[in-house]
């Protein structure tokens, strides 16, 4: 007979918390992971970036079941290559919450997920890829973002701080979309009311598990609605603050295996 394990679902984020900086996955953390699995664990991807952008990590996981993508919008049966739900961010509330932002604060610079999985990731001119390993097409205006369904809006401001434009956008957008912050110079719109922790509970549903045996690790506050939901948050060492004050327990870095330590302890 399996013993019974500490927890029955590992929810992670992907970026600054199970990846290192160069997109790539550590030994160490695979095999942390396949160890947990071995005995019981379910592991899923809870991860901002959308189905398209997720699927040559999951191969290189090895997973496939399910995932949680695009913020929670999203979810993403693997081994089938398809989204078992998804949900869209309304066109014209997605350019009305733009003006409000650009009236408070000037002009931002806009990118667009495309819903879909094989939705692309559009951007305007002038804007910046945080992350320069990953695919995107330039259009050639901001209308031309809204060619197709999406499920998030990118924001980026030439002066302001991720903190300061998101504080800022939450003060103006209201029920428009929900915003969110996931990384060094994403600021997201998402439909309202979605969060990585309805994607998350939509998952475990699927899965016949439960929050009161999930632990979540995470490093910015887009993981504080996931933290919430799971019965144990682990927060990485270079994680925002803001995640750092809900968290049950502060790890090493995603460059130093933090993840892995967490759970080679839990699962002997």
């Amino acid at each position: 007979m399996v013993a019974p394990t500490p927890y029955s679902l590992i929810a992670t984020d992907l970026d600054g918390t199970l990846l290192r900086a160069d997109d790539t996955l550590s030994e160490r953390s695979l095999a942390a992971l396949a160890r947990a699995g071995r005995v019981g664990a379910r592991h899923l991807v809870v991860t901002g970036r959308p189905a398209p952008r997720v699927r040559p990590l999951l191969d290189d996981l090895g997973c496939t079941g399910l995932a949680v993508c695009g913020q929670g919008a999203q979810l993403y049966d693997a081994g089938a290559d398809r989204l078992l739900w998804s949900v869209t961010l309304d066109r014209e509330l997605a350019e009305t919450a733009l003006g409000k932002i650009e009236a408070e604060v000037g002009q931002v610079y806009a990118a667009v997920d495309q819903d879909g999985v094989d939705g692309l990731t559009l951007i305007e001119p002038g804007y910046l890829m945080p992350h320069p390993t990953l695919p995107a097409l330039r259009v050639g205006r901001r209308d031309d973002l809204w060619c197709a369904p999406i499920s998030k809006v990118l924001l980026r401001h030439h002066t302001l701080s991720d903190d300061e434009l998101a504080a800022t956008a939450r003060a103006v957008v209201g029920s428009l979309a929900t915003v969110t912050m996931s990384g060094p110079g994403t600021v997201e719109l998402q439909p309202c009311g979605v969060t990585k922790a309805t994607g998350l509970a939509l998952a475990a549903d699927h899965l016949g598990l439960s929050p009161e045996r999930a632990i979540a690790f995470g490093d910015m506050p887009n993981d504080i609605p996931m933290f919430d939901w799971a019965s144990y948050g682990v927060a990485m060492a270079n994680a925002h603050a803001e995640l750092k004050a809900v968290a049950d327990e502060i790890t090493l870095s995603n460059e130093d295996d933090g993840i892995a330590v967490v759970l080679e302890r839990l699962f002997t």
